[in-house]
């Protein structure tokens, strides 16, 4: 794509997005190598999807007890200079991954230990990451379709990732992935320090960290959209999400392979996910995205049950695609949702608890499956979960109509849309 193509993307026209999306672009896709090198090395060397629960539970808890803090220091320093720390240390981590096992030394405590301190980094780095945003583009009305572009390319590494890393796994060893990862950040780096960014200013915000928590949490929950979306998203991230960890069981155990298959299996969620950002990337305006986060959660639900009853890798690979789909529409068209709604001084709060619901909510899920699976089986694992987001969905558009009366004003005074019809 040439330049005069790139810049017919409405979130493009800001150099700093650029910047921000290449960078950002060539690291995910070494972070999605890491994690499925992590799964299948956590499989190899316990066979336990138990363990592959508490792996992924250490890796993200973190997020659901320190994201709200996150979220206050987010508000109140450098959205930029809090991002290059944090990108420092995700690389020091991937490092330690790779030189672990590079020297044979690599034990399931070093996987737990270094999954943790992961999860202190992503507790800081999430909020951030998604509060900057709104600073990369030049003009507000590119805010939606920055956001959107942004899962577009999150998933699109989610495509290349997994499918790059199960090749790699097989051929030249999981060394490598993790490796390759932490030299990529180099390229998030250099993205933030090539970037023009004006000059931080304190916002005024009264009161200790604990009140200013507080301040976010009532500012959430008396909202009653607000409030629902992060509810779903909290039964998504709970149930919905469980299949990451229980991937590497299909893959070995029921459909027979190895990590390749896993590989495939995690690119085909990540094609459906890629369908998806593409989609939301090309929509003009928020109109009719309450419908989208009803009917996403519904979407995921029929794809993990489905999933869960294939012995078929061509089937399961079919329905690893709704998966996919279902999980970025909910993701990305509430994350879109809150960030256009969002009072500016509470920006990095709000973002903090959907950071909460949505990465530090995972790791109860992860262990939640874990132990499920281990009691009766992943199949079974992922019927339950793909008959609690239909669930969570069924509700969710019985409040919709309630919710948009709620929602009309706020898109009136921003100057979203000047008719009465308005998801």
């Amino acid at each position: 794509m040439n330049k005069k193509n790139w810049l017919q993307i409405p979130a493009f026209r800001s150099r700093n997005y650029r910047l921000f999306f290449a960078g950002q672009g060539i690291s995910l896709i070494g972070t999605w190598m890491t994690q499925l090198a992590t799964v299948w090395l956590v499989y190899e060397l316990t066979n336990s999807p138990l363990m592959l629960g508490i792996v992924g539970f250490t890796s993200q808890i973190p997020s659901f007890f320190l994201a709200p803090f996150g979220g206050v220091f987010v508000d109140r320093f450098s959205r930029y200079r809090t991002l290059i720390g944090t990108q420092m240390l995700s690389m020091i981590q991937s490092l330690a991954l790779a030189i672990l096992t590079f020297t044979g030394m690599i034990q399931i405590w070093h996987i737990i230990a270094l999954s943790l301190f992961q999860g202190f980094v992503s507790a800081l780095d999430a909020p951030a990451r998604q509060a900057f945003v709104p600073e990369l583009v030049e003009c507000r009305e590119d805010l939606a379709n920055a956001i959107a572009v942004n899962s577009t390319m999150i998933n699109g590494a989610r495509l290349i990732g997994p499918a790059v890393g199960g090749l790699l796994i097989s051929t030249i060893g999981i060394t490598y992935c993790f490796l390759i990862d932490g030299l990529s950040y180099i390229a998030v780096i250099a993205g933030l320090l090539a970037m023009k960014v004006k000059p931080w200013k304190l916002s005024a915000i009264d009161g200790n960290p604990w009140q200013q928590v507080k301040e976010g949490f009532v500012y959430a929950f008396s909202f009653p959209p607000i409030r629902a979306i992060l509810l779903l998203s909290t039964l998504v991230s709970l149930m919905g999400l469980q299949n990451t960890i229980l991937v590497p069981i299909f893959a070995e155990t029921i459909l027979k392979g190895g990590a390749e298959t896993l590989g495939f299996l995690m690119a085909a969620s990540g094609l459906g996910a890629l369908s998806g950002g593409i989609y939301l990337a090309t929509r003009r305006t928020i109109v009719g995205i309450g419908q989208l986060i009803a009917i996403a959660p519904a979407i995921l639900g029929v794809g993990l049950i489905a999933f869960s009853a294939s012995r078929f890798l061509p089937l399961s690979l079919f329905t690893m695609l709704f998966v996919g789909l279902g999980t970025i529409l909910q993701i990305a068209a509430s994350n879109t949702f809150l960030q256009t709604i969002v009072e500016e001084n509470k920006r990095g709060r709000l973002m903090s608890l959907y950071t909460m619901s949505f990465l530090g909510i995972i790791p109860i899920g992860n262990l939640l499956g874990g132990a499920l699976a281990n009691r009766i089986g992943a199949p079974n694992t992922l019927i339950i979960d793909g008959i609690a987001c239909i669930i969570g969905s069924i509700f969710f558009h019985r409040e919709l109509p309630a919710l948009k009366k709620l929602v009309m004003p706020i898109y009136e005074q921003k100057g979203i849309v000047i008719v009465k019809n308005v998801s």
